[in-house]
């Protein structure tokens, strides 16, 4: 059990939540030599399929018994449709089993026994639920990013989630491609950058704050979400930096136009 717990922390504080590839318009590949090139030796993260697909590559390299199973990001609220938007992992650990998921971004830093009820990592406090014999829910800590997700048990490959992320990494209406995403876990907070706004969420939240101009963009990529620069093409920032911009400025004023 020590060792799962130190590779799934490991893992979530190395392998930063990103998609910058998708804003550079970059395609997303899931086979193993493309996410081994990206996440092993680019020293890239990823987003949800990447992450777990990676994540299950070395739990499996480790000698774990991994399925990865599909799961659906807020069904609770929008319904059956949502499923195939998420996966994550399933571990079987001498007949107990673990929820294994580095594809949420502020989620859990260590595995969730698969047991109903709460789950306490540090201050926060996490909670699964079984809703029928082969669908289970997992309840995010208030004030996370998403509220929850279900799963089923059924096991999948990552080529089965290989539709939904063309089509989250490429269409107009995914949030994928119309907001620059990162985060990366640190103790009790998880460091979020959402186009040029940065926010730490958890027990140790802080205000906001909007980065000021493109060389503090790119230290905060650099330094807070280790993403290393050179891989991202030699206009790369300038690029998300003007791209961002522009995300900013439609985001205001969709809240203008609401408020």
């Amino acid at each position: 059990m020590e060792t799962l717990f130190a590779l799934h922390q490991a893992w979530r504080h190395a392998v930063p939540y990103e998609n910058l590839d998708i804003q550079l318009g970059r395609p997303i590949g899931l086979d193993a030599e493309a996410l081994f090139d990206k996440l092993v030796r680019r020293r890239r993260g990823g987003y949800c399929y990447e992450q777990n697909a990676g994540l299950a590559m070395l739990l499996r390299l480790a000698g774990f018994q991994v399925t990865m199973v599909e799961a659906a990001v807020t069904r609770a609220t929008r319904g059956e449709a949502m499923w195939g938007n998420h996966n994550a992992l399933l571990v079987d650990l001498g007949g107990r089993g673990w929820l294994a998921d580095a594809g949420i971004g502020d989620g859990f830093v260590q595995p969730l026994p698969m047991r109903e009820g709460p789950h306490i990592q540090g201050s926060l406090t996490y909670r699964l639920e079984r809703l029928d014999p082969d669908t289970w829910r997992f309840h995010h800590h208030p004030g996370g990013t998403i509220a929850s997700y279900d799963f089923r048990l059924r096991p999948r490959e990552i080529g089965d989630f290989a539709a939904h992320s063309r089509e989250m990494s490429t269409s107009p209406a995914s949030a994928y491609v119309t907001t620059l995403m990162a985060a990366r876990p640190s103790a009790d907070h998880t460091l979020v950058l959402l186009s040029r706004t940065l926010r730490r969420l958890g027990a140790d939240a802080s205000t906001p704050h909007t980065i000021a101009d493109v060389d503090e963009f790119a230290r905060t990529l650099s330094t807070d979400f280790l993403v290393p620069l050179d891989d991202l093409g030699p206009d790369g920032i300038a690029h998300l930096w003007h791209k961002t911009g522009t995300q900013d400025d439609l985001w205001r004023t969709r809240v203008r136009n609401t408020t």
